[in-house]
């Protein structure tokens, strides 16, 4: 009986020596911030963010790509095709690339012009002239 008490507890001995959990590590602590958010204009597909981090490109189920600032400013809207299921864009976000389900690759060149207030600003030739050229001289 003395030897079956002691086989027994030799052979409990390997359970309760393995259910013994090691001490956990300091492995470091998960931080993380929302830095924006904003509503979208329409129901998303897909979308893509510029590597520099200025543009937010967003297809819509609508047939649209809507072009904002990261802090959700709107900064443009490209109608596409409706079968367009997929987009990308260039590292800088000034090309736009779309797949659609009809099997068709798009790439659509984007650049955005700015209007520059030029009132009281010295010029030659005609005031109302259909193209006004300006020279930033007074820079080094």
């Amino acid at each position: 009986m003395k030897n079956t008490l002691i086989l027994c507890g030799l052979l409990l001995l390997p359970g309760q020596v393995l259910a013994v959990t090691p001490p956990a590590k300091n492995i470091g602590a998960l931080d993380w911030s929302v830095k924006s958010t904003w509503k979208l204009s329409t129901k998303p597909i897909d979308f893509a963010q510029s590597l520099d981090n200025k543009l937010v490109y967003v297809l819509g189920d609508d047939g649209k790509v809507y072009i904002y600032t990261v802090d959700g400013k709107e900064m443009g809207i490209i109608k596409v095709d409706k079968s367009t299921i997929a987009i990308d864009i260039a590292p800088r976000g000034e090309m736009l690339y779309l797949v659609d389900d009809n099997n068709t690759y798009t790439a659509i060149d984007v650049s955005f012009t700015k209007n520059i207030d030029i009132t009281g600003a010295p010029f030659l030739g005609k005031e109302n002239a259909p193209v006004t050229m300006i020279v930033f001289s007074d820079f080094q």
